[in-house]
């Protein structure tokens, strides 16, 4: 069979989506954090995670263009060959420092941290338990290492128990993974329950922040610390391409040997290091999420505007407010209308479909930001309206 010959089945699944395909969407220009010209259109960008509006924060511009400057383009290199720069390593003492950890490790991307952290840990002989709605990178972490991989019921510390108590005296070296806050369904993990769960049966703990970064706990640091376990999870991974609006990815540990992972992480050996630049605006936006707590507070007001609003018109979006606001419609066409018709009253967000919707069904998936204004909250609330109407569907 031609190596291509699979393609057309992929050709297939793209035609269906019609009009609907995000994956063509071009976002021609943008206005702001929240506002971009699509199809010539200006559209509220309700589907970033975008979650400070950070990506036009001027000390993170400045920074970024001081770093073009004075050390060029990129590093033509990986971390462990010439891309290690004295930013990258301020970077990562900063992040140790924001998690009170004594050491992190930065990535490339998000992805790569998780896979990195992953290929780290796991070996042959190895358990990794994985939350079954848990993000594509952990899944292919997982399974690019040859530790056995076993999944849980999502955010269920009983079914955990069970695979734990199954393993016996494997199950001390075996890696719970989880998330903070999901990125699909925007629901927080019981870490309280899961961190008691693993320390019962003497296994280790990551839990990816990649949505929860600055998002969630008193100082932003996310689940892991509004759940008050940060001295029993052992390793916690992010992202950089959220909260703070950059790109990149990191690892941070309460165990000193996370500064080993460079040595044994395949995605860190052979990957080009982060952009001067990239790290000098990751560097800024962190100052600038540690310094001012009213982004947070300014995301979650935004947050309870827009789910009250949805709530009223009878969209199902779940119970508790979240920066991630999933609106179910379990029909593929339906989704499909509403996607359409969203883009073209100028609301962008992103569009869910089978498999990848969890439970089955298909979603738009809506992000907020601190950046949003109220204007903006309410033109969503009333395009949904619209669209709901139109379709025929309130759920």
């Amino acid at each position: 069979m031609s190596l291509l010959a699979k393609f057309a089945a992929v050709d297939e699944a793209r035609r269906a989506l019609g009009e609907a395909d995000p994956a063509r969407t071009v976002i021609e220009r943008l206005e702001s954090a929240t506002l971009g010209i699509i199809n010539g259109a200006p559209t509220i960008l309700a589907g970033t995670n975008n979650y400070l509006g950070m990506t036009f924060d001027e000390e993170a511009v400045e920074a970024g263009r001081d770093a073009l400057t004075e050390a060029g383009t990129g590093t033509t290199g990986s971390r462990m060959a010439n891309g290690t720069y004295a930013a990258h390593v301020a970077l990562e003492a900063e992040l140790a420092d924001f998690y009170g950890y004594p050491a992190a490790v930065v990535f490339s991307t998000g992805y790569a941290a998780n896979l990195g952290a992953l290929s780290a840990l796991l070996g042959t002989g190895d358990a990794v338990l994985l939350d079954a709605d848990a993000h594509a990178s952990l899944f292919d972490g997982c399974r690019l290492c040859p530790a056995d991989l076993y999944t849980f019921r999502h955010n269920d510390p009983a079914s955990l128990d069970k695979r734990l108590g199954r393993l016996g005296d494997r199950a001390r070296n075996a890696l719970v993974v989880v998330e903070g806050l999901y990125g699909v369904l925007g629901d927080r993990a019981p870490l309280a329950d899961i961190a008691a769960v693993k320390d019962r049966h003497g296994a280790c703990l990551l839990v990816d922040e990649a949505h929860s970064l600055g998002v969630v706990g008193a100082e932003g640091r996310g689940v892991v610390e509004e759940a008050g376990v940060m001295d029993q999870v052992d390793f916690v991974v992010g992202t950089f391409s959220k909260s703070l609006g950059t790109m990149g990815g990191f690892c941070a540990s309460r165990h000193a040997e996370v500064a080993l992972f460079p040595y044994a992480s395949r995605p860190y050996m052979f990957t080009a290091s982060p952009s001067p630049a990239t790290i000098a605006c990751t560097r800024a936006a962190l100052r600038t999420l540690r310094a001012r707590p009213d982004l947070k507070q300014r995301l979650w007001r935004n947050a309870n505007r827009l789910h009250q609003g949805l709530s009223q018109l009878g969209v199902d979006v779940g119970e508790a407010p979240s920066p991630v606001m999933p609106v179910r419609l379990q029909q593929r066409e339906a989704a499909l209308a509403a996607w359409n018709g969203l883009l073209a009253e100028g609301v962008y967000v992103n569009l869910f479909l089978p498999p990848a919707a969890p439970g089955g069904g298909s979603l738009l998936r809506m992000s907020v930001s601190a950046a949003h204004t109220d204007d903006q909250i309410d033109c969503i609330v009333a395009a949904v309206a619209k669209v709901m109407k139109a379709i025929g569907a309130s759920g």
